[in-house]
């Protein structure tokens, strides 16, 4: 029996899987708010509490960067510990991995349901392949070919320098600037980020703020959400959290395109995390593509790699899950 998890800022996802199986049928499964539980430990212990398996592996992917077995959560005041899990849990073996590193291994099995094309391209067999995924913080990691399979690998990209493309881009990176002592994709591209766009187009006057709206964000314990229902929601369209989406939608184009340049990314490159299948009609209307493939020279290269949103909501823990089946 494998036990594997998604660890993310926001939610924990927990599931039992096995050989017989497989990834696709978990024999368990359930989510935990992960801001509710002083650690991992306790979601896991009252989680097989209620299960009579036992569970010889773990595999977790996590919200952060893993270094010698251990990780310390970007957005949760957690740190994980392989060792001290085995003690708590009695579980022999334990494997930490980036969440997106899990999220990676399981993009090759994504069968046609499970993504969205946003631009069609020409898929090279065996080509590396990009994973992007703006969540409650901006994930990235990259898989390549070894002959037989792919294998995946992480990355902090998220947290690389924001490189401005247009005047308007300028002005919100000087905005950030007096805020964060580095700013960084990931205080634009992700849950944490919109809240920035937003308070860039208030604040310096480019878009002003309804009362209706400004009561409905101090009441609110996350703003995100709030901000995404007044662009994209049917009952009412507010234009400065419009704006806001939209700038996040060009930015987000323009790493993507820089991701897929970093690692040539002629097998794909793949929009994960929970953000992009909410935006999908507006990722659907033409700014992300734009500004992918904005990269001067390198535009018609561009412009023959797949770019696909994956739709499941389960591939870092089937990623994790496949990593415990298969490679630990």
């Amino acid at each position: 029996m494998i036990l594997a998890g998604d660890i993310g800022g926001t939610k924990t996802a927990l599931g039992i899987y096995s050989h017989e199986t497989g990834i696709e049928s978990p024999l368990a499964q359930a989510i935990f708010p992960s801001a509710d539980y002083a650690g991992l430990e306790a979601i896991v212990t009252e989680f097989l509490s209620k299960r009579d398996f036992k569970v010889e592996k773990a595999v977790f992917g996590v919200a952060g960067p893993v270094s010698k077995g251990k990780a310390i959560i970007t957005n949760l005041p957690w740190v994980i510990d392989e060792d001290r899990l085995k003690t708590a849990l009695k579980i022999p073996y334990i494997k930490l991995l980036n969440d997106l590193e899990a999220t990676a291994w399981s993009v090759p099995f994504l069968s046609k349901k499970d993504v969205c094309t946003l631009n069609k391209g020409e898929k090279k067999p065996g080509g590396t392949i990009a994973v992007v995924a703006p969540g409650t913080g901006l994930g990235e990691a990259f898989l390549t070919w070894d002959g037989s399979r792919y294998l995946a690998y992480s990355s902090e990209g998220g947290h690389a320098d924001i490189a401005p493309t247009s005047e308007l881009e300028i002005e919100l990176v000087r905005y950030l600037m007096d805020k964060y002592e580095h700013v960084s994709y990931e205080w634009v591209c992700s849950g944490i980020g919109i809240p920035n766009i937003y308070h860039f187009l208030k604040d310096s006057g480019k878009a002003e703020e309804p009362d209706w709206l400004a009561e409905e964000l101090a009441k609110a314990k996350d703003p995100t959400p709030v901000i995404f229902n007044a662009a994209i929601g049917k009952d009412r369209t507010c234009p400065i959290c419009e704006t806001a989406i939209d700038i996040f939608i060009s930015i987000l184009g323009s790493e993507a395109g820089n991701m897929a340049l970093k690692v040539m990314a002629t097998g794909g490159v793949y929009l994960g995390g929970g953000i992009p299948p909410r935006i999908l009609p507006s990722l659907k209307k033409g700014h992300f593509i734009e500004n992918f493939l904005r990269k001067g020279r390198m535009s018609g290269l561009l412009s023959d790699m797949p770019v696909n949103v994956i739709l499941s909501a389960t591939t870092a823990i089937t990623g994790a899950a496949y990593y415990g089946l298969e490679m630990f």
